[in-house]
């Protein structure tokens, strides 16, 4: 506030509070069910188990509703109701026709968008900000890019013959879940598949009211079965026979297991899994840009992103002034509320991830790296954890190998071009990579020596339905996004 001294000029005061006002996400538009049934064929059905299980707000710790859980009983009828849609229906549709209804699809969620960026945040716990601005604009997004697909599938791949696959079984996880529904379901329905998806079982909300959309455009009964349940669930659709293709987005302990189920079956595979991405910093970047690219790159979604600048790499003569300005930015993070539009940082997805991370904190401090982490006050109730930064981490350390899934940071220092090339393809993944310098030379040199699926220079995890990502190594194989995405759903013959 302005106040006068004795000499009658005026003066500012800086030294007092700068906190945000709570600025609440409103919920009363929300209107969930206390239980959701399994959607096969058409219809919202019981269980054949009669099983049920919780799902719950991880800020809050809260049951919001429970879900069907379902069996291998479940996995078959679905099945069967793909199959039969695909033959009689789906494949017997004219492209153009099959086009309008992703096309409605699209436009159903546009106008409940609101809701389904509420229930994505309740529960997943990513904040408002990134379920109302990043997830459902990009999820509508990829339907309607694909939904201009259906009807071009020989202009997409010239001299080439191209027919559907059949029936797709896709399984998604936790940490964008109604994003990855879209990636999954879009391009299986354009290139003339019928489906047979299953939630992440911490997530499985915005997938039911996904159902729910699919259900009011009308789309013929079978085309689309949303399934929801544990791991047994996504093993009986992944093993089931009358399957012609699994996409599968999670973490490559399970990839690799799916891959040996598949091995020999016939069945198609993309693979989309974990990550360890570098993010290197050059002594002529942009410092500024650069550190809220760091912090985008790490912290979004709560660091549940599976191309996370997890691994920065600073040149020696900038790391300093990086590092303090990393830290600068730290303490002006908000974590909190996910519901609060201030909040940066929202909750951790649930207690199991939020031990993960505790337990790799724990690890980066017993290996003698130096930690710093936000001043923030935590909430009393909820699964979070203060964004957090070590330095001093050496190559072979386990923080900076193995996946946390979480708003850790590790540091490192390079000085030449060879070195940091040398350290950031040290990794047994190798889906993405982020350059910050200002020579476009510099750039065109990294990326054709960076292991990695998708580089992004000057900027870090912007994504498009046009653009196609995935990676090699431990990070799978496959594309999703742009007309790669979309082969991946196709037969391509000469």
């Amino acid at each position: 506030m302005a106040k006068k001294n004795h000499k009658e000029k005026t003066t500012f005061d800086f030294n007092g509070g700068w906190d945000y006002s709570p600025s609440p996400e409103s919920t009363s538009h929300v209107k969930l069910k206390e239980r959701y049934d399994l959607y096969i064929d058409g219809k919202f059905v019981a269980p054949n188990s009669g099983k049920y299980f919780q799902t719950t707000n991880p800020a809050t710790e809260k049951v919001i509703a429970e879900v069907a859980y379902a069996d291998e009983s479940d996995v078959d009828k679905a099945v069967k109701a793909a199959r039969k849609a695909y033959e009689n229906v789906w494949s017997k549709l004219s492209a153009k026709e099959r086009g309008k209804y992703i096309y409605r699809i699209a436009r159903l969620m546009q106008e409940k968008a609101r809701e389904l960026a509420v229930v994505e945040t309740l529960d997943a716990g990513k904040t408002i900000r990134e379920s109302r601005d990043v997830d459902v604009p990009l999820a509508c997004n990829h339907f309607f890019y694909y939904a201009g697909w259906a009807d071009k599938l020989e202009y997409a791949f010239p001299n080439r013959t191209v027919s559907a696959l059949g029936v797709v079984g896709q399984v998604i996880p936790w940490n964008f879940p109604l994003l990855m529904a879209a990636w999954k379901i879009a391009p299986a329905l354009a290139a003339g598949n019928t489906v047979v998806l299953k939630p992440a079982e911490t997530t499985p909300l915005t997938a039911m009211l996904l159902a729910e959309i699919i259900h009011e455009s009308g789309l013929p009964a079978g085309v689309v079965n949303i399934l929801t349940g544990y791991g047994d669930t996504g093993a009986a659709i992944v093993n089931h026979p009358d399957i012609n293709k699994i996409a599968f987005t999670g973490s490559t302990n399970v990839g690799k297991i799916i891959q040996k189920a598949v091995a020999g079956t016939g069945k198609k595979l993309t693979l989309e899994l974990g990550g360890k991405s570098a993010n290197i910093v050059f002594e002529d970047a942009p410092i500024d840009q650069a550190v809220e690219g760091i912090v985008n790159g790490i912290f979004f979604n709560q660091g549940h992103v599976c191309c996370a600048g997890s691994r920065l790499f600073v040149q020696e003569s900038v790391a300093e002034e990086v590092i303090q300005k990393l830290k600068d930015r730290l303490d002006t993070l908000y974590v909190g509320d996910p519901l609060d539009k201030n909040t940066d940082i929202g909750a951790i997805n649930s207690k199991e991830q939020l031990e993960t991370i505790q337990k790799y904190i724990k690890i980066g401090k017993d290996e003698g790296a130096s930690m710093y982490e936000s001043s923030c006050e935590l909430p009393k109730k909820g699964y979070f954890v203060r964004p957090t930064l070590f330095t001093d981490v050496a190559q072979s350390s386990r923080i900076s190998q193995e996946e946390i899934f979480g708003p850790v940071l590790t540091i490192q220092t390079f000085r030449t071009i060879d070195e940091v090339i040398q350290k950031a393809n040290n990794s047994p993944y190798g889906l993405a990579a982020g350059v910050w310098t200002d020579k476009g030379s510099r750039i065109f040199n990294l990326t054709s020596k960076l292991r990695a699926g998708v580089i992004w220079a000057n900027t870090y995890n912007k994504f498009d339905p046009t653009s196609p990502f995935g990676g090699y190594k431990e990070s799978g194989f496959g594309r999703e996004g742009g007309l790669q995405g979309l082969g991946a759903y196709l037969r391509v013959e000469r």
